[in-house]
């Protein structure tokens, strides 16, 4: 990426020398730009919110900005591109979106998310830190900044106007007003659960902003939750008999967003042992308020992470998955490829992956490759749910 500062070489996480998709795109370049035309002083504290892969954090490391991200895997990409700039492992501070954000913020830039919930939680969570001096610049691609985002930005921090179109990206420009009367905040958003969907009916789920669906059941895992496996009538490849050293069925929720479908699992079967994995922070934080707000009995381990990265080969039982099919605004399905490829890692022989997804993804295929089988559960006219098991 070309940088006033210089060029960098910028990667993704994990990288793959196959990958196509850059690890920064014209809004990334517009702001740094702008930066660095207008000569915004980069002093005091100064937040990167939503670095997509760590190309701004990385571009401005010399002033010791403090990232803010949703994304383990943005924060990966983050260590990595600031390791092969040559920039120390102190040279930045890397947050969460659930960690306290800074007591004051100087210098606020925002690479607008997808959702506009996720924008809305951060925003009034960084509020109160924000100063009438405090600079604040927005990015994003064209397509991904509506009136609905400049509402946001206006509502919660001060009026709010956009750039002229380069190449596609936009800038949002604000000027904070400490004075402004700020809406609470509403994440996280709970709702109670309907009836004839299996052991969740009647529960409460939990969802922090950003999480999919945050409002609602989706149909997807809706469907999913009608066709799971009976993991107490049968362990996968044991007949029946509980596999593990101590007796436990080992369980994992790949991707497990706000957690329903796992804790779905863990009221059904207390001796299930049950793994919540997602690489997003608000995702493993809704997981854990739902499981609880659910009052399963069973054991539970929440882990924010590369999908089944740090899991032992051949320890698990049965995966469960609704594997994304965009990273951001692209489509592709490398994501469920890591997914599914992690899975058979994991999986003991006999052991089973469960999949959820839209038809015309075709995942069986994948599966078949992967696996040698591939058998369908059930179907509608939407969505399938696959089983592939490892032999």
């Amino acid at each position: 990426m070309t940088t006033p500062w210089g060029e960098l070489a910028l990667t993704r996480f994990p990288e793959d020398p196959r990958e196509r998709l850059r690890a920064w795109d014209a809004s990334d370049e517009y702001l740094l730009r702008h930066l660095a035309e207008e000569d915004v002083p980069l002093s005091g504290t100064v937040v990167i919110l939503g670095d997509r892969w760590g190309a701004l954090t990385t571009a401005l490391a010399a002033h010791g900005p403090v990232q803010i991200t949703d994304s383990h895997l943005a924060q990966e990409a983050t260590r990595a591109n600031l390791a092969r700039g040559g920039a120390g492992p102190d040279a930045v501070r890397l947050l969460t979106t659930q960690d306290e954000p800074p007591g004051r913020v100087d210098v606020l830039l925002v690479r607008v998310p997808k959702s506009l919930a996720l924008l809305e939680d951060q925003l009034l969570r960084l509020a109160p830190s924000v100063h009438e001096g405090t600079v604040v610049v927005g990015t994003g691609m064209v397509k991904e900044i509506h009136t609905s985002t400049l509402e946001l930005f206006e509502r919660i921090l001060g009026p709010t106007r956009t750039s002229l179109a380069v190449k596609k990206a936009r800038l949002v420009l604000c000027t904070p007003d400490p004075a402004l009367e700020r809406p609470a905040n509403p994440w996280p958003y709970r709702y109670t659960l309907p009836d004839g969907i299996g052991p969740v009916s009647g529960r409460t789920v939990v969802n922090h902003a950003g999480v999919f669906c945050a409002d609602r059941l989706d149909i997807g895992t809706r469907f999913f939750l009608r066709h799971l496996p009976d993991t107490r009538a049968h362990a996968p490849g044991t007949g029946g008999r509980a596999p593990g050293a101590d007796g436990a069925r080992r369980v994992v929720d790949l991707g497990c967003g706000n957690g329903v479908v796992g804790t779905a699992v863990a009221l059904a079967d207390p001796g299930a042992e049950v793994l919540f994995v997602d690489e997003s922070f608000q995702a493993v934080a809704s997981a854990e308020a739902t499981y609880r707000a659910g009052g399963a009995p069973g054991r539970a381990e929440f882990r924010v992470g590369d999908g089944l990265a740090g899991v032992p080969s051949g320890s698990v039982d049965l995966v469960l998955n609704n594997p994304p099919f965009h990273s951001h605004q692209a489509t592709t399905d490398a994501t469920a490829w890591r997914m599914f490829t992690g899975a058979r890692r994991v999986l003991r022989p006999g052991g089973e992956l469960w999949v959820v997804g839209n038809r015309h993804l075709g995942y069986h295929v994948k599966l078949r490759r992967l696996f040698g089988n591939s058998r369908l559960v059930a179907s509608d006219p939407k969505f399938v749910v696959l089983k592939a098991v490892k032999r």
